[in-house]
């Protein structure tokens, strides 16, 4: 009989890793504050101000996306947590012992990247739900405009919101693995998010309409938006190509740590 733990043990393991270490619990409820509370402060001061806006911003107000606006920001806390799971284990040396006990490494990283996908997942569910519902709850107090989870276009938008969020965890797993170090896997992380859109904004229109619909943080722009823009690709086709951006980088980080020594 084989003294090798199965992806399910091997699983367990991670699973329990995860729930038992405190930065988890902290990150997770970073998490949680940015895209609740985001939500809640944008629709109070939207609001608050509602009797100052244009009669043409009131008109483009758009109650679903403002209620999103906290994945902005968490979008940078679930790419942190998904490093850190596997980047903490390099800076504390534990990754010896953890590839010692799971010489199957691939099974390390499925088994990693089952628990980060099955937490945050309905971590990012739950978030984008209750930021859309507390947002329409201020909105409707102060008779403006609403979206409704009846209608299957916000639901989509909602839904996406937190995939787009479960993808963003797993990517930047994926980065840690091919980097080891937390400070340069965020670095990097957020280059891709922020930094690149911001640099690619200087260049000619023409030349930016064919490239930031690639960037990961347009795709989910797209997927959580009730409306299709031109510049964009349809929130379809931007889940299957972030869906593809996510297997190629944790592929990437797995071929790298099967290559290499701990």
């Amino acid at each position: 009989m084989s003294d090798t733990p199965s992806l399910m043990d091997t699983t367990r393991s991670e699973f329990l890793k995860f729930r038992t270490v405190r930065a988890s619990f902290i990150g997770l409820a970073t998490f949680v504050v940015l895209t609740v509370g985001i939500a809640l402060l944008i629709s109070l001061v939207i609001s608050a101000n509602w009797s100052q806006r244009s009669a043409i911003d009131k008109l483009a107000f758009d109650p679903v996306t403002t209620s999103l606006t906290g994945v902005f920001f968490a979008q940078f806390a679930s790419g942190v947590l998904g490093a850190r799971f596997i980047t903490s284990e390099y800076a504390s040396g534990a990754i010896r012992t953890t590839l010692a006990a799971v010489p199957r490494r691939v099974h390390l990283v499925l088994a990693k990247a089952i628990v980060l996908f099955a937490v945050f997942f309905v971590a990012s569910e739950v978030v984008t739900f209750a930021g859309f519902s507390v947002a329409q709850m201020i909105y409707r107090a102060n008779h403006l405009t609403t979206g409704s989870l009846s209608t299957s276009v916000d639901l989509r938008a909602v839904v996406f919101a937190g995939v787009f969020l479960t993808c963003l965890t797993l990517i930047g797993f994926g980065l840690g693995l091919l980097l080891r170090t937390t400070s340069i896997t965020i670095s990097v992380y957020v280059t891709v998010l922020l930094i690149i859109p911001i640099i690619i904004n200087f260049f000619p229109t023409s030349w930016q309409d064919h490239v930031t619909k690639y960037l990961p943080a347009n795709l989910g722009a797209a997927m959580m938006s009730p409306q299709l823009s031109t510049r964009s690709f349809s929130w379809g086709t931007s889940a299957i190509i972030l869906a593809i951006y996510t297997v190629a980088v944790l592929v990437a980080g797995s071929v790298a740590l099967s290559r290499r020594d701990a």
